[in-house]
């Protein structure tokens, strides 16, 4: 019996991990959309989003069947409590990268973005897509030294969407107001997809420890 409960958890968390495999590969097709202005693949990001949709809703269904029919405790209950968390910031992952899919597919055939802030995005996607997938891993291994080093990555992420803000404020900009609106949307965008990764790695830490980072209770973070 407990041994089938305890597949139950580990399921749990596979179901997450696979979650986060779908938002990191959404990310990856929306960013290759958004630079070529590939209206296929964009139309494949937004249809696919249903996806992890419905992933999220199940695994909270199994989350919340476990917390009725087995009052799990201790890391038991932080590993259940952890998932129906980490799962609502993979799901915003998702919904992230449908944004972006549909910024492209709005402003097809035309391109969104400038040549010139191309390759903040080009770099911004390729952090975003490594740090779902280092959550992804994370998430599989309980890897609390690597859920702690996303932080660092994370404020490559945040160094590129503070200067990609100050290009757009530039006097120079020579691209119009739509442009500088789209740009800083899709910036944003792509700052909070991170946020979300970094949040689903805290998760870990916080079934593995006891302690959420960046909340004083967890003093290696």
């Amino acid at each position: 019996m407990r041994e089938a409960y305890h597949d139950q958890l580990g399921q749990l968390a596979d179901r997450l991990a696979d979650m986060c495999a779908m938002a990191a590969g959404a990310m990856e097709s929306a960013t290759t959309a958004l630079l070529e202005a590939d209206l296929g693949l964009a139309e494949q990001v937004i249809s696919n989003d249903a996806k992890i949709d419905d992933v999220r809703a199940s695994i909270e269904e199994q989350a919340y069947a476990l917390l009725a029919l087995q009052a799990p405790v201790a890391t038991d209950l932080r590993t259940v409590l952890a998932v129906i968390h980490a799962a609502e910031s993979v799901e915003r992952m998702g919904d992230l990268a449908l944004h972006v899919a549909k910024a492209a597919r709005r402003r097809h055939p035309q391109q969104v973005l400038a040549d010139d802030v191309k390759p903040y995005f080009a770099e911004m996607g390729r952090i975003a897509v490594k740090l779902a997938g280092d959550a992804t891993e994370i998430i599989r291994t309980q890897d609390v030294d690597r859920a702690r080093a996303l932080e660092d990555e994370d404020d490559a992420m945040d160094d590129l969407h503070r200067h990609l803000f100050s290009v757009i404020m530039d006097k120079e900009w020579a691209h119009g107001v739509a442009s500088a609106v789209d740009t800083t949307l899709l910036g944003r965008f792509y700052e909070r997809y991170a946020d979300h990764a970094v949040s689903v790695a805290k998760r870990t830490v916080f079934v593995v420890t006891g302690r959420m980072p960046g909340y004083g209770g967890d003093e290696n973070v």
